[in-house]
Formats: C-alpha cells, structure tokens, sequence
C-alpha cells in the first residue's frame, strides 16, 4: 500500500511539473504556426548540414521549452520543411541549451560552475553531431509517424554528379521568381514558397481564435502520452531501491551508467533536475552528475512517449542510442582525465 501511495505522489507531482511545459511548447508551436511565417525561418537555415543541426541546436534561446514542450515545436517544424539537421538539433538540445535551464543549473551548482558550463557545451555538442548523421536521411518522412508524414513536404531532389547548374535545363515547368531567380513549379517547397501564407492575412481576433483551437487539438493528442509515460516513471522508480543506485556512485563507469539509467527512469524536467542531481553531488563522480544532466532532458520515459507521436520506434532508437554512445564517452573522459 505505501508503495501504491508513493507511486501515485510520484505521478501527480511529474505530471503536474510536465504539463505547464508541455502547455509552454504547445503555445509556442501554436504562435509559430499562426504569427511567424515558418518558412522564412526554415529558409534562413545554413545549407550546410553541419551548420544546420548547430543552428537548430541554439533555437533554444529563442524557445525556451523543456523535453516535455520541444516536442510539438519540433513536429511543426518538420511539417513546415525543416531539415532534419535542424529540427533533430532542436528537438535534443532545446531542453538544456536554453536560459531558463541555464540558470536553474547555475543555481544548483553555483559552487561547480564547470558542471554547468560542460552541461551545455556537452548537449550542444551531441545534438549538432546527432542531427549532421541524420541529414544522411534525405527524406526524413519513412521515419515519421503517418499523420506527421503526410503533413510534411516532399525534399527537394539531389542534383546529380554532373549536372548543369542551370535550373532552367531540367525538366519541368518554370517562372522568374524576381531577376535572375527562376522558381521550378513542379517542386513542391518551391510552389508553396510562392504562396502568401493564407493564415498571416486573417484578423488577429481570427488567429486568437485558431491558435486556441490548436493549442486545445494538440495538447489532447501530446497529453495522453504524456500521462502514460508519466505513470510508467511513476512505477519504475517505486520499484528501485535508492541504496542500490548509491552503491554504484564511486565507479568510474558504473556511476555513469547508474545515473544514466536514473535520468531515464526518473523522468525530471529539465528546468529542476539539477537540484535533484545535486543531492548525489557528494557521493557520485562529476561525470556521472554530467551524464544525469545531459541524458536525461535527451532521453526519458515521458519524453520516450511523446517522441512517439512524431516518429517510428527506429528513429528513436537511432535518436537514443547515439545520444547514449556519445554522452558515455563524453562523460568518461571527464571522470579519467579532469576529474
């Protein structure tokens, strides 16, 4: 029965921590999609892969969310022809790599700053390097969910080895979108880039109206995952001894993992989970406080299930096995040769 209650006080207190951040992104993705023209942010990306996933990586400062908000930005994002450097650098670093959870984790750890300066520089660097491998997907669609799929549009093919420079000699159907810049029409980014956006053109009282219908749209369809990852953190960390995670706080490696494992489980968001980190402070090494603060916002049970709405189970695996290989490491180096 005391194990009943403890996982009930555990569910409605990360439930009612998550919600209002969830709420926060989905009224960001709801104001990205009825007040900015995303394609104009889409087409201010950095062609380069690379330039994109770090571009990507630093949208957190101007969206604040943590890994229950970035979700539904992130799905906006890829529907409106983000590439998928960039929307896979926002989606893993928006949780750490901006102020609101720089300044929490500098408050817990005012006496460590480093921990909170290789906090962001870690996430910053894995979600650049995570989103340049995805770019090798062209088409980001096959790893999507089906609604998210359809929604999102075609990428433009490749030019071939070889090829002429000139728009004009291949096939399809053109028109001068200003001097100089023929537009293909038969592509379908480049025909809606030609298209006023329908929605900055109604009234504002029109777009209040729309973005509150949204806003309730997505927070149904994001708040049901949220609840059934919420419970399952719920039960999982009733069911683990603290001791047992204690036990394994001096390891080089197996501090890492423990910690690791318990920002998977335990499901903290990212604007608190410093203070939680900070009561290991004095028994776990620096690296394994690291690997918490930089896997967790990544990777855990909530975030696992609404990561479930945007993509197939194997892009998560990718996304989860990548950020885990690379925080591993990053990590290690910091308990062998800095610590």
């Amino acid at each position: 029965m005391d194990r009943i209650n403890s996982a009930l006080t555990l569910f409605f207190s990360l439930l009612v921590e998550a919600i209002p951040f969830l709420l926060l992104g989905v009224l960001f993705s709801s104001a990205l999609l009825l007040f900015v023209d995303e394609r104009k942010l889409v087409a201010a990306v950095p062609k380069n892969p690379f330039l994109a996933a770090l571009a990507g990586s630093l949208i957190g400062f101007l969206f604040p969310v943590c890994e229950c908000g970035n979700v539904p930005v992130a799905r906006r994002l890829i529907t409106q022809g983000a590439p998928a450097s960039m929307a896979i650098g926002f989606l893993l670093a928006a949780p750490t790599v901006n102020p609101i959870v720089f300044w929490a984790t500098w408050t817990a750890f005012r006496s460590q700053p480093e921990v909170v300066f290789l906090r962001v520089g870690f996430t910053l660097l894995i979600a650049t390097i995570i989103g340049w491998v995805f770019s090798a997907q062209a088409d980001l669609r096959p790893l999507l969910q089906s609604d998210v799929a359809r929604a999102a549009p075609a990428p433009r093919p490749r030019k071939a080895k070889g090829a002429s420079n000139s728009p004009l000699l291949q096939s399809g159907t053109f028109l001068l979108g200003g001097p100089g810049r023929p537009i293909q029409l038969d592509d379908p980014t480049a025909a809606l880039a030609l298209m006023p956006n329908p929605v900055l053109s109604k009234p504002l009282a029109e777009r209040f109206q729309m973005m509150l219908d949204n806003v309730v749209q997505e927070m149904r369809e994001l708040g049901g995952v949220l609840i059934l990852g919420t419970a399952i953190a719920s039960i999982i960390q009733v069911m683990i001894p603290r001791e047992v995670v204690l036990s394994l706080g001096q390891g080089q490696i197996t501090s890492i993992v423990a910690m690791m494992v318990l920002a998977w489980l335990v499901s903290i968001c990212s604007t608190v989970d410093s203070f939680f980190a900070l009561s290991f402070a004095s028994t776990f090494t620096t690296g394994s406080l690291l690997a918490f603060l930089v896997f967790g916002p990544m990777v855990d049970i909530k975030n696992t299930a609404l990561m479930l709405s945007v993509f197939r189970g194997r892009a998560i695996a990718y996304l989860f096995i990548l950020a885990g290989q690379l925080t591993f490491l990053l990590t290690l180096i910091v308990n062998l040769y800095i610590y």
